[in-house]
């Protein structure tokens, strides 16, 4: 922890030495993306996009859901979601699943929740829909994932902004399936598969 403080208590030097880059981002922020991803610490969306700060708005929760609408009245996901498509214009939207993912790994297992009573009813907005899954879809972790992936972009498609953007053809919605051991991203292609690029 001590490295992570020294860094962050030195980090005004550091800003101060890039010249006019976070004095223009003071100014307002009009990023490329919203990234949609696992609070997982091994997920850092701007280091696997190469995106400098500014470039992407980030959403990050356990195991990337995006909460159904009957849900979200009151939810961190959906004030994020609305505010980067409604006020800062964004036009595209990732949801990022990962390998390794805990969340998911809980619900392939069935893995009982009962001390972890947060996690329980967070998973608990996808469990009847990810587990429902042929045994073969929802033994494979990696497969779980990505089922999860395309449901959440099916959920996300529910929200009326969403919805609104798309009938328009004004957003374009992008699912990915990334290894953390490898690397390797792999992107939803029309076909319904996820294949590495």
């Amino acid at each position: 922890m001590q490295a992570l403080l020294d860094h962050a208590r030195s980090f005004h030097q550091r800003v101060a030495d890039a010249g006019d880059t976070y004095r223009r981002l003071a100014d307002g922020q009009s990023p490329q993306a919203l990234v949609i991803s696992c609070s997982d610490s091994r997920v850092v969306p701007s280091l696997i996009t190469g995106a400098s700060p500014g470039e992407i708005f980030e959403l990050r929760n356990a195991g990337n859901i995006v909460p159904p609408r009957w849900a979200a009245d009151a939810s961190g996901e959906v004030a994020t979601i609305e505010y980067a498509l409604n006020v800062l214009g964004i036009r595209d939207v990732v949801v990022c699943g990962h390998s390794h993912c805990g969340a998911m790994s809980a619900l392939a297992s069935g893995r009982d929740l009962s001390l972890l009573p947060g996690v329980d009813a967070w998973l608990s907005l996808v469990r009847p829909v990810l587990t429902s899954r042929t045994p073969d879809d929802a033994g494979s972790v990696e497969r779980l994932v990505q089922l999860n992936v395309v449901h959440q972009l099916a959920t996300l498609g529910t929200y009326p902004v969403v919805r609104d953007l798309l009938d328009d053809g004004s957003l374009r919605l992008h699912g990915w399936y990334y290894r953390v051991d490898t690397g390797e991203l792999h992107e939803l292609g029309e076909d319904g598969t996820f294949a590495p690029h």
